[in-house]
């Protein structure tokens, strides 16, 4: 925890506070507690003023290690005001339990971003002792009035939203005002009241960021939806109705009507029986309502997230101190043992006056007027800090910190440059270090989960990236694309094309401009080009080769083709404006001399518009998977017609992954709008357009993230249902796949190679079986149900091996190193929590054949080579996929995946020109190269229909090479597994490090809990 002081720059400083260790929930006055031991995790937070950080929490800590990890971050003394929020897998927002592990509540990290927010809604703001706690306040009425959850009149609303504009851009200046509104949405019919806003504003003059906070509390808190958080209900004969919990107890609305309320004195008990909500009141005979009230929710999951509310807030506002735990029964439980965590609203009010603490000078985001708290002897520092304004703020034309600092030169690197290799292993290997990202707006939105944001260590924060005033964050690679493939191909490229020399490739070097967003521009090209000969992959040849059997079912046939065409003709003209832009940017064409061609947001903006109008199309995109394999599971002609287009060498990975291309794409666009948005200062012509671009794209991602989820995990259980044997509905309802991978298990004969399979409800093994395509003949399977974990290395003598008991049988394995085991056991434990969510154990899974009695292949024969690897089976052109799966790869290679390792391959694809070298050769060889899935694809060019060769990266290593190698060329990067190495070479320093960051992303998985990246998982 040391940390915290040494970090240059935090969140907290961003506003101006000095550093300190703020106070902890729980414990006033004290430090955060120290956290357990255990491998560290990354955990996303998304602030109240739109910045997101990650906090690096232990993988057995408590949701208060985070909680007190955001409070020291922003150096919050009345935390207890707030909390975390998240969405959970079942599309519900619930709080942060802070007793129980965070990993236990978060099932999916990397997709699941937490925000920052107001719990608990004092009924007078001036019970709010420092004015950072009013400010956060504001941010978060600000944040209720843009997604229209703050319900008022007209007057009210102009009334507040000027005294933000006034905490803002300062005292009215009519030419100011009216931009600030045409470029800010603060309501969702601003427009209507533009007029009322500009004249309550003339009213302000004079009117501090702090005074404007203070007048804006004071109007909210008098509001009848001021904290109310609607949860859908019904009453006994069956009317609409909603529910909330405010600090005088439970209210009831109809519509945005308030019309009964139950105070906490009037409420002797609530509770809940399945989805019915019960408040029992204390007998009063003046009272006309029954002693029981009854109200009907969505489900027992509903009720339980209300019923937790209301206790917390119950014991918030009306008891002394935290209440004490339950003292656990000896024989058995009976009701629920959640209680309120953290200090009582009397308990911070009490430390704030005992502590006499100094008031904390800040600086406000969006705020262009300097406050008197601002004025500290670091005020200048800390504006440097101070992230930039979201969307919904004033463009910063008085800032010059973002001029100067946005405006990041490349060197010159035209085309593939012969300079020096800088040794600086600083430089070769920051992983994208120093890209930023502006959020497209103010509203409480989830992120895709797609994004990775800034690392914090323990709340702390890198100082480089924040003296350019924004949230940094890791670039996601963008190539189209999905996830298994076929990686199993030699990448020798025998036939790949000639190899270019350095006095050739010299000669062919053209002047390319320099500045960082046409690298940016020129990835969205690079990767838009394998987008489309992805969809082509579907609606071309799959489609001729669907039409040539009439066993193939019309309906799917013309679902297919109604739902992809579209998207591919749309795609078509998207890509061919993105090359004449980049032709025009380059200087290829004479437009140039005609305008300003050196930018791409508008191009992208009026691009995504478009897209917009096919999200009817994407959306059935789901549909048209779920009937294709329903037509593949009747009919054995459609389900070889599918099997044998697979094996046709245009369709380079399985079949269902194509299908999920077009959703993904939008991610693509995502990540590099963001990129472009921290690139370019506010001042830039195309900052705009790329602003605009960014929240159309943000708010489509958005809307189609959970269609995607359930896809990508249907598409991994077909995916594994081919490549097992001797099992039966593997597909079920619920199932989630979680990890694939080798362990060794023991047994009579000693420790033997298997592969496992973890989901959601049970662990199966398997062996490598004998037959063509290579599958995996499940030997057993170890229902999670009831099922318990301990670490035995010391009671059986082999590293890394730990025990599952199971209700019928124990398992010993052993992985291959400490930190595979570490994974294995943090996500067997978490299955086992959702096992135990289930009310009895599921079906079993194996089917009901009898055990295969032939002799298993030798499972310490691994090849030692990509040659033997290919040599070991049939070539492409005669085989199926099911040989060449990650599934093969990771048997070979005795590693693991996870499925949030697949989710990250979503994110991490890019493609374009790299120049490739052998150990031992001399010349460079250009080539197209497609990442995608844990794996490399070569091809001549990109106009090429398949890929020559591939070469899978799980157990790669990625480094920049070393003096000694003699690779004296700039922006080369070095793959080395066991005796193969491999040297690849970019055209610039942008193109360098995006390959750098996307590729370590896939290599071996004993390396990636040592780096420091934002795809860390957990």
């Amino acid at each position: 925890m040391s940390e915290l002081t040494e970090r240059p720059s935090t969140a907290g400083q961003r506003l101006g506070a000095p550093e300190s260790f703020g106070v902890s929930t729980l414990e006033p006055g004290m430090r955060p507690p120290v956290q357990p031991p255990g491998r560290q995790v990354s955990i996303r937070v998304q602030m109240l003023d739109d910045t997101q950080e990650v906090f690096q929490i232990s993988q057995r800590a408590p949701g208060k290690v985070l909680f007190d990890l955001v409070c020291v971050h922003l150096n919050l003394t009345e935390g207890d005001y707030f909390g975390l929020e998240y969405t959970d897998h079942r599309k519900m927002t619930v709080w942060l339990d802070l007793l129980k592990p965070a990993l236990k509540q978060i099932r999916r990290p990397k997709n699941t971003i937490l925000r920052f927010v107001v719990k608990f809604f004092p009924p007078d703001h001036t019970q709010l002792m420092e004015e950072l706690t009013r400010y956060l306040f504001a941010l978060q009425i600000k944040r209720d009035l843009a997604c229209g959850r703050l319900i008022c009149n007209d007057t009210s609303a102009a009334l507040m939203v000027s005294h933000i504009i006034q905490s803002e851009i300062g005292d009215f200046d009519e030419t100011q005002s009216w931009q600030h509104l045409l470029h800010n949405k603060y309501l969702p019919d601003q427009d209507a009241i533009r007029d009322k806003v500009i004249d309550c504003h003339r009213q302000h003059v004079g009117q501090t960021p702090a005074e404007s906070d203070y007048q804006l509390l004071e109007i909210a808190r008098r509001l009848e939806m001021y904290g109310v958080r609607l949860y859908p209900a019904k009453d006994r004969e069956g009317t609409k109705l909603s529910l909330t919990v405010a600090h005088t107890g439970v209210l009831v609305f109809q519509g945005y009507t308030k019309i009964n309320a139950f105070n906490w004195s009037k409420i002797r008990k609530l509770s809940f029986k399945r989805k019915r909500f019960l408040i029992k009141l204390r007998a009063d005979p003046s009272n006309s309502h029954h002693d029981t009230l009854e109200f009907a929710m969505a489900s027992r999951d509903c009720c339980k997230v209300f019923w937790k509310i209301c206790v917390e807030y119950h014991a918030f506002f009306r008891l002394f101190e935290e209440p004490k735990p339950k003292p656990k029964p000896i024989l058995f439980t009976r009701g629920s043992s959640f209680r309120f965590s953290g200090r009582t609203q009397k308990q911070i009010i009490d430390h704030l006056k005992d502590s006499e603490l100094k008031k904390v000078p800040f600086e406000r985001k969006h705020s262009k007027v300097l406050s008197s708290s601002s004025m500290s002897p670091h005020s200048s520092s800390f504006r440097s800090q101070v992230p930039k304004e979201s969307i919904t703020s004033v463009l910063l034309a008085d800032q010059p910190d973002s001029a100067n600092t946005n405006g990041t030169e490349e060197p010159p690197t035209n085309g593939f440059p012969d300079g020096a290799l800088n040794s600086d292993p600083s430089r070769q290997n920051h992983n994208g270090a120093g890209q930023h990202l502006l959020n497209p707006d103010g509203s409480d939105s989830k992120e895709s989960p797609q994004e990775s944001p800034r690392l914090v260590p323990n709340g702390g924060g890198p100082g480089e990236d924040q003296e350019r005033g924004v949230t940094s964050m890791t670039d996601v690679c963008q190539i189209p694309g999905g996830q298994p493939l076929s990686p199993l191909t030699s990448p020798l490229l025998i036939e790949a094309g000639y190899v270019r020399h350095d006095d050739e490739e010299e000669a062919r070097r053209k002047k390319f401009p320099t500045d960082k967003a046409y690298f940016m521009a020129k990835e969205l090209l690079t990767t838009e080009r394998t987008f489309l000969k992805d969809l082509q992959v579907i609606t071309e040849f799959f489609q001729k080769a669907a039409g040539k059997d009439e066993a193939f079912p019309d309906t799917v046939k013309n679902l297919i083709s109604s739902h992809y065409d579209p998207v591919y003709r749309f795609h078509q003209g998207f890509l061919k404006e993105t090359e004449q832009r980049l032709a025009q940017w380059e200087g290829r064409s004479n437009a140039h001399i005609k305008g300003d061609y050196q930018r791409i947001g508008d191009v992208l903006l009026k691009n995504i518009q478009g897209l917009r109008q096919l999200t009817v199309h994407l959306q059935k995109h789901s549909e048209c998977l779920v009937e294709l394999e329903r037509a593949c599971r009747s009919s054995r002609k459609v389900e070889a017609v599918c099997r044998d287009f697979e094996q046709q060498r245009v369709c380079y990975l399985p079949l269902y992954i194509f299908l999920l291309r077009p959703l993904h794409r939008l991610l693509h666009y995502k990540l590099i709008l963001e990129r472009l948005c921290k690139h370019y200062p506010p001042t830039h012509d195309d900052f705009r357009d790329s602003r605009a671009a960014l929240a159309e794209i943000s708010e489509t991602a958005l809307q189609l993230q959970g269609i995607m989820m359930k896809m990508e995990n249907f598409q991994k259980l077909l995916e594994l249902r081919k490549d097992l044997t001797g099992v039966e509905n593997l597909i079920t309802p619920g199932r989630e796949f979680i990890r694939l991978g080798c362990l060794s298990k023991l047994s009579g004969k000693g420790l033997q190679q298997r592969m496992f399979f973890l989901f959601s409800d049970c662990l199966m093994y398997t062996s490598r079986g004998t037959t063509p395509s290579n599958q995996f003949k499940v030997h057993g399977q170890l229902p999670l149900y009831g099922m318990t974990i301990r670490e035995s290395e010391e009671e059986w003598g082999v590293p890394h091996s730990f025990t599952l008991f199971g209700l019928r049988q124990s398992v010993v394995v052993a992985a291959s190193c400490a930190a595979e085991m570490e994974r294995w056991v943090e996500d067997i434990r978490m299955a086992i929590d959702l096992a135990e969510q289930s009310s009895s154990p599921n079906a079993e899974l194996l089917s009901t054949s009898p055990p295969d009695t032939k002799p298993l292949e030798d499972a310490g024969a691994e090849l030692e080579s990509e040659e033997e690897l290919c040599g070991s089976r049939s070539s492409l052109e005669r085989q199926s996929h099911r040989g060449n799966t990650t599934v093969h790869v990771c048997w070979h290679r005795n590693t693991s995946v996870s499925m949030v390792d697949f989710s990250v391959a979503v994110e991490n694809q890019l493609s374009g020109n790299l120049l490739r070298k052998f150990k031992n050769s001399n010349g460079w060889q250009k080539l197209w190269v497609v990442f995608t899935n844990f794996s490399l694809f070569f091809y001549k060019s990109h106009q090429d229909e398949y890929p020559l060769a591939s070469l899978p990266l799980l157990g790669y290593s990625v480094t920049v090479p070393a003096e000694s190698e003699n690779i004296h060329k700039d922006y080369v990067f070095k793959l080395h597994f066991k005796s193969h190495v491999y040297y690849f070479r970019s055209e610039s320093e942008y193109a360098f490090e995006r390959w750098m960051e996307v590729i370590r992303s896939a290599t071996c998985s004993a390396s990636r809990p040592l780096l420091s990246s934002r795809k860390d998982l957990y």
